[in-house]
């Protein structure tokens, strides 16, 4: 934490932060809306307050405890954000139903550019990769708001104790104390524990055999690709389905619109994802969802379908259509860049809403 206040424009100095800072806030609030807004709270805030900094501290600590104070007065009073998983138990086909929740009660999605730093150390990089896996920051969720700036603090970002303690204004004890509680229910969350799998030629393959079975609309290849236990979540829907035979009989039945549908590769939360267009009744294919999966085993054992695509698809750089002619295999074949290290793979469900 060595940087301090200099002679550069301290605009510059600011903004070399902000991912970092992003993520850190995301990890918080659950939203990388949300988690922009705090940034840019926090710039505002330390630009104000400079003049007054003289580096009494490192630049880059004094930029956290900022974050840290808006996070926490985000968070006061309100609901934490959820996925579906943790607000009800799965339905079935037969008794879905198409119930929504608002946007403030999801767990977003979030551009790997947004929250991760592009460069560093690999093994840190991979850290903080693991760190943005849904699965995690679902977790991170359910902890109390200085419980949760704790952990992130401490295991992923490596802050030491007292570092931790001088940040929040608690004593050592109370931080150990913190992190103990939070690492308990951490590790009793096994999706959250579960280290993503490398992309290696392996996990490829599975993405390859996806993206075929899913865009053939092969039911059978698709199961063959899916854990028993699978789920299958579509925020805003309040529901989720759970297992091979159910994520089968939605897409032959309620989700049946996918058939035909395109799917492009992009990243979100430390791993490969999808963007899945339909097809349009005017013709080529319409955004229908940001698909984020989890892989475990050489199986698919969850996937997250966003249907926002209105936010989200712009946020994450896609198109607003694909014509008659773009092909998934031929122009973007998945391709996730080598230093991609969490694994998400796109999954059955794939956006299917209830019709």
């Amino acid at each position: 934490m060595a940087d301090v206040i200099t002679e550069e424009p301290v605009e510059l100095l600011l903004e070399r932060h902000r991912t970092e800072l992003t993520g850190y806030c995301y990890r918080m609030l659950g939203s990388v809306f949300e988690a922009e807004d705090a940034v840019q709270e926090t710039m505002v805030r330390a630009w104000r307050g400079h003049r007054g900094f003289e580096g009494r501290a490192a630049l880059r600590s004094w930029l956290y405890r900022i974050a840290t104070n808006v996070c926490l007065d985000a968070l006061n009073g309100r609901n934490a954000r959820a996925r579906p998983m943790d607000l009800a138990g799965p339905v079935t086909v037969a008794t879905a139903s198409d119930t929504r929740l608002p946007e403030v009660a999801w767990i977003g999605p979030a551009p790997d550019g947004r929250v991760l730093a592009e460069t560093g150390d690999p093994a840190e990089v991979a850290a903080q990769r693991e760190s943005v896996k849904l699965a995690f920051v679902a977790v991170l969720q359910r902890l109390a708001p200085r419980q949760r700036a704790v952990l992130i603090l401490r295991e992923v970002l490596g802050w030491k104790a007292a570092e931790a303690a001088e940040l929040l204004g608690v004593t050592v004890a109370s931080v150990n104390s913190a992190l103990q509680r939070a690492r308990a229910v951490l590790a009793a969350d096994a999706p959250a524990a579960r280290p993503a799998p490398a992309l290696d030629e392996d996990h490829r393959a599975l993405l390859d055999r996806y993206v075929r079975a899913f865009e053939a609309y092969d039911m059978d290849g698709l199961a063959a690709l899916l854990h028993e236990d699978v789920t299958l979540n579509m925020p805003p829907f309040a529901m989720w389905l759970q297992g091979q035979d159910e994520i089968r009989a939605w897409m032959l039945g309620p989700g049946h619109g996918c058939r035909g549908s395109r799917l492009l590769p992009v990243t979100a939360n430390g791993g490969p994802a999808f963007a899945q267009y339909r097809p349009s009744p005017a013709g080529g294919h319409e955004p229908w969802a940001l698909i984020v999966p989890e892989v475990s085993g050489g199986r698919f054992t969850g996937f997250t379908n966003f249907l926002d695509t209105d936010v989200l698809f712009p946020l994450f750089g896609l198109p607003p259509g694909l014509d008659a002619e773009t092909g998934f295999e031929a122009e973007t074949e998945t391709d996730f860049g080598a230093e991609t290290g969490a694994g998400a793979e796109p999954g059955p469900g794939v956006g299917a809403a209830v019709e």
